[in-house]
């Protein structure tokens, strides 16, 4: 469950640079807040774009969709899901809200977003591919693990590091693994499963710290 329940963003989209289009932006964020509070929503973010809907390369879109997952928002307000976009722009996004468990709410709708029959099947079959792109990835890993262990690697006794100042066993873990899985949108809490099915008990925290310190090596070269 999450820890805030009722926050939201709102997200404002006009097609044109076109002065005109200004007024509609600001038209849009004020109904929307306004909107929102009605609901019993908390607004915590309020990102704006003037682009086309049918490209997913929109600064504001980007910022939220950021936003959402590190802020574990709830909720998201539109005037409308074309706002979001359109084409497969718009299914693509409504994917990745589907994915963070993030409500839709539309002014249009006056409520959840609507989606027809045809909309709804194929998120059903995104989710379902995804879902079995991610576990072929995953037997993959694991057929590798496999091979390795056959030609000699033994990964139990890679499980200490004598060398810790600290006195404690410090696991030896494949970084390299853990950070292709993290750029493959993996969390790290996916990644700590993975890894435990490859017989590394790891817990998320650890995944997490290993992470960190991998991209804070890296930028200290």
């Amino acid at each position: 469950m999450r820890n805030n329940q009722l926050s939201a963003v709102v997200y404002c989209r006009v097609s044109t640079e076109k002065e005109t289009q200004s007024s509609s932006l600001e038209r849009q964020q004020e109904e929307l807040q306004r909107y929102a509070k009605e609901l019993g929503y908390e607004v915590k973010g309020i990102f704006k774009d003037k682009h086309s809907g049918y490209d997913v390369e929109r600064e504001g879109l980007l910022e939220m969709l950021d936003f959402i997952k590190e802020k574990n928002i709830c909720a998201l307000f539109v005037q409308d899901e074309t706002r979001l976009g359109r084409g497969n722009a718009r299914m693509a996004v409504l994917h990745l809200l589907q994915k963070s468990a993030t409500d839709v709410f539309s002014m249009h709708d006056a409520g959840p977003v609507q989606l027809n029959e045809m909309d709804t099947m194929l998120l059903e079959i995104l989710a379902i591919v995804e879902e079995y792109q991610r576990r072929i990835h995953n037997a993959k890993i694991r057929r590798g693990m496999r091979r390795a262990v056959e030609n000699g690697y033994r990964p139990e006794n890679n499980l200490s590091n004598r060398g810790n100042p600290y006195g404690q066993e410090r696991k030896e873990l494949p970084v390299e693994e853990i950070v292709n899985l993290r750029k493959r949108g993996f969390t790290f809490e996916e990644i700590s499963i993975t890894l435990k099915g490859l017989g590394f008990e790891v817990s998320k925290a650890t995944v997490h710290r290993r992470f960190r310190e991998h991209q804070e090596g890296l930028a200290g070269k």
